[in-house]
């Protein structure tokens, strides 16, 4: 028999409303089981008497285990490998950052040092983009609300989590109702997330980028890009082809004009595929009617499931020279974090056979600092 996660909000409020229980009692049983991890949700005090049942027959505290924490070499990235109750897994990664590597007006950031949760909403992905591990498990299932917000709920036990990114298995934007319903859940108490440190990426979802902003104001969004033009985009990323470039551009104006925010553009360098001078100005052209960070990613290796290799140091600096100098575009590279581990950006895939073992990492800046860095 299967149980709702305790955290699939709109379950237990339906259960709820049928029963005339009304839904202000929620945040405390949340409360409840964060608190007390061992403790199910039926051991919430001062809970109506007709509550109880309905949690002890239909719901789990956590309907999900830790299967493996595997840590970096350097402390710094730590992989959780979830196992949902259905049997299959899940990957979430959690990352350390060092604020004082940021700046504010100029100026070095203080604070104490900080984790971002990099968090899976489906298990595998049908995106199947090239360079990126989990594209090659295909599509299997999407995760509920409950079972996104579980990875937190795992990760919390581990470290404090101020940042939550959607750049782990699967895309977000094709499991929309339960992506939207786990951010709101995180925005609430117990978790109280702020809603500005919470980042969607997506492949360009065109139809579900336009009811983003209004479904959920003030979250970050990230677009995987990847390539300036469409045939290179289609080449590296089949599932382009039905978000053509210019139309993807076009819903990013409009959701930019309702949002007033930047808009992250997550940029893979593959040596000689999308990493040329060209490329850059083609890029920069693209984007120039609007205000976005572009973070150039180096590919991380995913053994023999892709034939790509990394650009050179010299090539993404040349590359990042281009978009900031010619085209005033904010432009970071992302140091890597957890390779060691396969924990790094599009190295998330569960069963794979090869062990890679690339080197640790180094604290970094992370997407909460990109807004404050001045162009360099």
């Amino acid at each position: 028999m299967s149980f709702h996660s305790i955290f699939d909000l709109g379950a237990i409020r339906s259960e709820f409303q049928d029963a005339g229980i009304s839904p202000q009692f929620i945040p405390s049983i949340w409360k409840h089981v964060l608190q007390n991890p061992k403790s199910e949700a039926n051991g919430t005090p001062s809970l109506p008497s007709s509550a109880y049942p309905i949690l002890i027959s239909k719901f789990r505290s956590m309907t999900s285990t830790l299967e493996s924490v595997v840590e970096s070499k350097d402390g710094i990235t730590t992989k959780l490998l979830v196992k949902l109750q259905n049997g299959s897994s899940v990957e979430a990664v959690i990352m350390k950052y060092d604020p004082s590597l940021g700046t504010y007006d100029g100026k070095p950031r203080t604070g104490s040092q900080r984790s971002t949760l990099c968090i899976s909403s489906q298990v595998g992905c049908k995106m199947g983009c090239k360079f990126c591990a989990t594209g090659s498990m295909g599509f299997k299932s999407n995760l509920s609300s409950g079972e996104i917000v579980e990875q937190l709920v795992h990760a919390l036990s581990f470290s404090r989590i101020r940042n939550v990114v959607f750049m782990g298995m699967g895309e977000p934007l094709n499991n929309y109702a339960a992506v939207v319903e786990a951010i709101q859940i995180m925005t609430k108490v117990p978790f109280q997330l702020s809603p500005k440190k919470i980042t969607v990426s997506t492949v360009g979802i065109i139809h579900n980028i336009n009811k983003l902003h209004d479904d959920l104001p003030n979250v970050n969004l990230a677009i995987s890009l990847h390539a300036p033009v469409q045939d290179i985009r289609c080449r590296i990323m089949p599932a382009a082809r039905a978000f053509p470039l210019e139309r993807l551009i076009d819903a990013l104006q409009v959701y930019q004009t309702k949002s007033q925010q930047k808009i992250f553009i997550e940029y893979i360098m593959l040596d000689g595929v999308n990493d040329e001078e060209q490329h850059a100005h083609q890029l920069g052209k693209l984007l120039g009617m609007l205000q976005v960070v572009v973070n150039l990613i180096p590919f991380n290796p995913i053994g023999s499931l892709s034939t790509f290799t990394t650009s050179s140091e010299q090539s993404i600096i040349r590359f990042q020279k281009i978009l900031r100098s010619i085209y005033n575009i904010r432009t970071t590279v992302r140091q890597q974090m957890g390779q060691d581990i396969s924990g790094a950006c599009g190295q998330l895939v569960v069963n794979l056979s090869e062990q890679r073992s690339v080197g640790g990492a180094t604290l970094l800046t992370d997407i909460e600092d990109f807004q404050f860095q001045p162009n360099r």
